[in-house]
């Protein structure tokens, strides 16, 4: 026997996942229902089987069964047996049935008893095996007096004792407060659930319910208030007993979080301060009995059944049922003689007995219900005895209609439970599954239609100027969104909804701008949570990198601001800052955004940057010279770009073994510029300025075109930027940085072995470079313009050059602009005088005049080629002939 436990159904649960197999029984479907749900997200759908009155979920394969008491299938055989809620054998209508599952329901290797402390006198004397164990409640329960319904804090529930005072307080709260979820143990779970959704969710705020929450439902709740502390129990009105106040002021507070207890105020009811001494302290008077009954009589006649029904108990600690509605209804059935002309043998005593036992759902009373229950009989007792599929569809058709007010709606509903009761009786109907189905499906209908009717009575959907002026409560206020993003409070325009900022509009007045705000913050606060799912589950193409209206790097999603890039532990480690909206969002809605949007931008990074990525497995080469390696990570560092006098001193101590190694990792040694033939990709370059925007927390550059080779009317903020976007600066122009290399590379390989030469720069001109910037790139790369060299130029070899170098424009498939035209032969002549060595910053001199070095000196120490320079040649100017043939092929010669 297991522990007698004070409502820790959690426990039982925990214990009964563990064994083979399991059945509890529950004293409330909704209960069962909900715990159900719990196993079935362990389980499996499959797994699990939930038998209540009017519901039954029973799948082949079930191992473990949730169950109201009166429902347990006690003819299977389980590893694990509990009983919720043991101290209701004291209960005068259900008693006898908790006491006989307590008597008698076992599992083969463990049975536990859960109920209040006050059952444990009881359980020692019918059951000396048994192990007792209590656990005390981890948090505090306080109590706070007696509060007006208007001074009721926030998840309050306030729970009364009959419908019309359920009704009374709910519309009251509806005044006062907006509006409030109600639960009654007479909804369909379908309507509880979408009520208790309401008040979980924030929707509302308070909920009003009857004692059904006491039987250890699960809610947020902080505060109970009692409307009032006496009972109708169906015989006489009487005062709560002490473990009945517990059993509800104890559904305040969950787990370690304390609750408080108390009374409405005006309402006549107060606690003595016994009653409260005791509730605090959980010490409640012993129950000193257990309603029985006989739960196997002998089925001989009627009159044996109703005799046996009626014996009184031989054991102490038990007292006889008082009469319950089952034996009423039978006890009149038996006076009526159509139906006891049907009984004839035992069998069909145990059917009628099966019959009397409809529980009274419409609470229609002894009489109208054996009158319902002696029409059933007609059908269940002779013939085929099963109701025909006709009476059972039109009995139904009666009760479609979703027309009608609360009251109305809810006698429907509980006319379907009665025939979904009838439906899970497998031998009552021809069809019982197909019968179920559509009741089931009646039911649901039913009870949303109820759920919208309960909304329309005790939620307002229009906040009086009354509760504007006097409450101060702006959460109470209806929000509707639009499709534009306008926000609309009471029907008033107030603002719109950018992203996940709101914006209040200006035009509010002063004194309701607060109020309206924290309306809309309330209300949008399940709209917020379900826009950070969509982001959670984003695809890539929907997430942008773009500059805000401050140039600030940016992460939007569907063109709404998330937030931005800052400096993080490294160039490719910037961190993610969501903006204020954002970052105000719950726990979970911002671990939501926050997680997707840093998995694309190391997703974007490893595609865009994977110049700086190969830098960086390049420098963890362990096989590779560390000059190499430390060139890699210099390299890195600079965004995969760098001037070359930067990299001086990583470029001096490398090997001239070592360069191709370095080659191969894709790096590309350009006369002014080092760089990873990768770091010139238009994403790249989006990239690198989003990444050095974040280090230096600047504005982003702005980038030009895509399709840009050459920039005349371009402004870049100093040649840094200009780097990173992929372009050296020469003169008033801008270039990109592998086509201005390629220009110089022509003119070393059009000079050879001579200091004073000529070049045909149709490549160049092509590019778009007017003559200035040409001289300037020309001048930073270490060339001088010159007179015509003497000797004679090869027309035709020129030409060929020409072509060659602007196919193979074409093939690096530079985009073709309108500059990009073919050009004539256009002959510059220039001289060779060397670049100065590169030298840190750190020891460069200023001086008033800077020396002259001789163009002999640079060649030896500084240059692209390692070669002495040879003595300049006499070149004379190209011959008659030469010009000719020129003119013949359409060149010109300068």
């Amino acid at each position: 026997m297991g522990p007698t436990n004070t409502g820790k159904t959690h426990l039982a649960v925990e214990r009964m996942c563990a064994y083979s197999s399991g059945m509890m029984g529950f004293p409330l479907r909704l209960l069962a229902r909900e715990i159900y749900d719990r196993i079935v997200a362990i389980k499996g759908v499959h797994q699990v089987a939930l038998i209540t009155g009017e519901e039954r979920i029973e799948p082949p394969q079930a191992r473990w069964y949730c169950c109201t008491v009166e429902s347990m299938p006690i003819q299977k055989d389980f590893a694990f047996v509990a009983i919720d809620e043991g101290q209701l054998g004291a209960d005068p209508e259900r008693g006898h049935i908790f006491t006989d599952r307590i008597l008698h329901t076992r599992g083969r290797e463990e049975t536990m008893i859960l109920g209040s402390e006050s059952l444990r006198p009881l359980i020692r004397s019918l059951l000396p095996e048994a192990e007792i164990t209590s656990r005390p409640r981890f948090s505090t329960l306080s109590y706070a007096g007696a509060k007006k319904l208007s001074r009721l804090p926030k998840r309050s529930a306030i729970v009364a004792f009959s419908i019309e005072q359920v009704y009374a307080v709910a519309e009251t709260l509806r005044r006062l407060r907006g509006g409030a979820a109600v639960v009654m143990g007479a909804l369909s779970p379908r309507t509880r659930n979408a009520q208790v959704a309401m008040f979980q969710s924030g929707e509302v705020d308070y909920l009003v319910a009857t004692d059904a929450i006491g039987m250890g439902l699960n809610l947020d709740v902080a505060h109970v208030a009692f409307a009032g502390l006496s009972k109708f129990d169906g015989m006489r009105r009487r005062r709560l007993t002490i473990s009945e106040m517990a059993q509800i002021a104890g559904r305040a507070g969950r787990h370690q979080r304390d609750g408080s207890f108390g009374t409405l105020a005006g309402e006549g009811s107060e606690f003595s301060p016994e009653e409260v001494l005791a509730i605090e302290n959980h010490n409640f008077p012993n129950l000193d009995w257990l309603y029985w009954r006989e739960a196997e009589p002998a089925l001989d006649s009627v009159a044996s059944l109703i005799a046996g029904l009626e014996t009184k108990p031989h054991r102490p600690g038990l007292l006889p049922a008082p009469k319950a509605i089952d034996l009423a209804v039978l006890k009149r059935l038996a006076e009526m003689h159509e139906v006891i002309a049907l009984v004839r043998y035992p069998v069909d005593v145990a059917r009628l007995w099966e019959v009397a036992s409809l529980p009274d759902f419409r609470q229609m009373g002894e009489e109208h219900h054996s009158r319902f229950v002696a029409s059933l009989w007609q059908h269940l007792g002779q013939g085929e005895r099963v109701l025909p599929q006709s009476f059972y569809m039109n009995e139904l058709a009666r009760l479609e209609s979703i027309q009608g007010d609360v009251d109305t709606l809810s006698a429907r509903i509980a006319g379907v439970r009665t025939w979904t009761y009838i439906a899970h009786r497998a031998d009552w109907l021809a069809n019982p599954t197909a019968m179920a189905d559509r009741a089931r499906g009646l039911e649901e209908k039913l009870s949303d239609a109820l759920h919208d009717a309960l909304r329309q009575r005790f939620v307002d959907k229009r906040t009086s100027m009354l509760l504007r002026k006097n409450a101060g409560d702006g959460g109470l206020f209806p929000v509707e969104i639009d499709t534009d993003g306008r926000v609309f409070v009471d029907g008033e325009d107030i603002g719109t909804l950018q992203g996940f900022t709101f914006r209040v509009d200006p035009k509010t007045k002063a004194g309701d701008r607060k109020l309206l705000l924290a309306a809309a913050e309330r209300h949008l606060a399940g709209y917020l949570r379900q826009k950070a799912r969509e982001v959670g589950m984003a695809e890539e193409s929907e997430l942008a990198l773009c500059a805000d209206a401050d140039g600030k790097p940016a992460i939007y999603w569907k063109d709404e601001l998330l937030g931005f890039l800052v400096k993080g532990r490294s160039l490719m480690q910037p961190v993610f800052e969501p903006v204020k909206a954002v970052s105000g969002l719950e726990s979970d809605a911002l671990r939501e955004i926050s997680g997707r949007v840093e998995n694309w931008i190391e997703g974007q990074l490893a595609k865009a940057m994977g110049g700086i990525v190969g830098l960086q497995e390049l420098a963890q080469q362990a096989d590779v010279d560390g000059n190499v390696r430390a060139l890699a990570v210099q390299l890195a560092e600079a965004g995969g770009i760098a001037g070359r006098h930067y990299l001086a001193e990583a470029i001096a101590a490398l090997p001239k073994e070592a360069r191709g190694a370095a080659r191969k990792g894709g790096i590309v040694f350009g006369a002014l510029d080092i760089y990873h033939h990768a770091a010139l990709k238009p994403a790249a370059a989006k990239w690198r300025a989003a990444l050095f925007a974040a280090r230096d927390g600047r504005p982003m550059t702005k980038l030009p075109p895509e399709s840009a080779v050459h920039l005349k009317e371009w402004k870049f903020a100093h040649p840094g930027e200009a780097r990173n976007a992929g372009f050296r600066r020469i003169g008033d122009e801008y270039v990109r940085i592998d086509l201005a290399e390629r220009v110089i590379k022509k003119a070393h390989e059009a000079r050879g072995q001579v200091n004073v030469f000529s070049l045909d720069m149709a490549f160049a001109t092509s590019l778009g470079l007017s003559d200035a910037g040409l001289k300037a790139l020309m001048r930073d790369a270490g060339f001088r313009s010159a007179d015509a060299p003497a000797e004679r130029i090869d027309i035709n070899s020129e030409v060929e050059s020409s072509s060659t170098e602007c196919a193979s424009l074409s093939e690096e498939n530079v985009p073709a602009g309108p500059d990009l035209v073919a050009q004539p032969v256009h002959l510059t002549h220039w001289r060779w005088i060397g670049l100065p060595k590169p030298r840190p910053p750190e020891q460069v001199r200023h001086r008033a005049k800077p020396d002259r070095a001789r163009p002999q000196s640079k060649a030896k120490t500084g240059g692209i080629s390692d070669r002495k320079a040879d003595k300049p040649k006499e070149v004379a100017p190209p011959s008659a002939l030469a010009l000719q043939l020129a003119a013949l092929k359409g060149l010109k010669l300068s």
